[in-house]
């Protein structure tokens, strides 16, 4: 059966960004009252500017803080009384590599991309429970399957999501909430755009980056038909599924993925060019602000 979106409420953290403002404005469109969270206002108001239909809201706070996670949850509980479907969306990563970034850091992104998550779901549990379909939909990523050794703690928090969403899969499908997990590769969005300029992991570009509308189809499958996993390119999954089979051999298989993932990567960066994103100067790469 195809999902039914009108009047229910869909709450998006990242909902300022790539793919979280893509999931709005798709959900909004077939009738759905999106909550969108993220830690810059100017970008949600933006977002939510564009959001067909009424009865939509932002909240800007910032997920690391459990007192601000409480405050969401209260506020959304005030306007709408439940939750229908809880898109943990929002990650960031970083082209630093692990053995000069600073601790701090490592602090942060696994708290970000992990840690928040899981509480902000633990914490809507009862919002969920009002509803009579709830759904915990989170944006995972390959990376949560196979290692990227340029960007270890975004593989770890992916790992770490991840297999706590299988877990919590198994335990909340008893008591009726479903729960399942989105898992793309690298997606054409500003924040890889910016990995990309950067210098970050050019495994991610052995394949063209895949649209946010390839991602938005997996999460149309997942809510017409619910599953713990889904992957917008299934046949990379295979691939990585199969590496990790034998992870003995990833030091003889890496040089392997990484020289096609930097002819990819030098492909990108030209196309970011033609875009107007990016611009080369001397022998790097510039973002160029919007």
């Amino acid at each position: 059966m195809k999902y039914s979106y009108p009047g229910k409420v869909f709450v998006i953290t990242g909902g300022g960004g790539g793919i979280g403002s893509y999931l709005a404005a798709d959900f909004a469109s077939k009738g759905a009252k999106v909550v969108l969270i993220s830690r810059t206002e100017s970008k949600l108001k933006s977002v939510l500017a564009g959001l067909e239909g009424d009865g939509h809201m932002y909240i800007a706070a910032d997920l690391t803080d459990r007192k601000e996670i409480a405050r969401i949850l209260e506020t959304i509980g005030i306007e709408y009384g439940h939750i229908d479907v809880l898109i943990p969306n929002a990650a960031i990563t970083t082209t630093d590599r692990f053995d000069v970034r600073s601790i701090e850091s490592i602090e942060r992104e696994l708290d970000i991309n992990l840690v928040a998550p899981l509480i902000f779901i633990r914490s809507a549990i009862d919002l969920l429970k009002k509803s009579d379909d709830p759904r915990i939909i989170t944006t995972g990523s390959l990376g949560g399957i196979f290692p990227l050794g340029e960007t270890p703690m975004y593989t770890a928090s992916k790992f770490g999501l991840r297999g706590a969403m299988l877990s919590m899969s198994l335990d909340l499908a008893g008591k009726g909430i479903k729960a399942g997990s989105v898992l793309p590769s690298a997606t054409d969005t500003p924040m890889l755009h910016r990995e990309a300029i950067e210098g970050g992991n050019t495994l991610q570009f052995m394949d063209p980056p895949q649209t946010s509308g390839d991602v938005l189809k997996s999460f149309h499958k997942m809510l017409d038909k619910p599953r713990f996993e889904i992957y917008p390119r299934f046949s990379e999954s295979l691939l990585v599924k199969a590496a990790m089979l034998v992870p003995n051999l990833l030091p003889k298989l890496m040089p392997l993925f990484k020289s096609s993932g930097d002819k990819g990567h030098k492909k990108f960066l030209k196309e970011l060019e033609a875009r107007g994103i990016a611009r080369k100067v001397g022998q790097t790469w510039e973002y160029i602000e919007p």
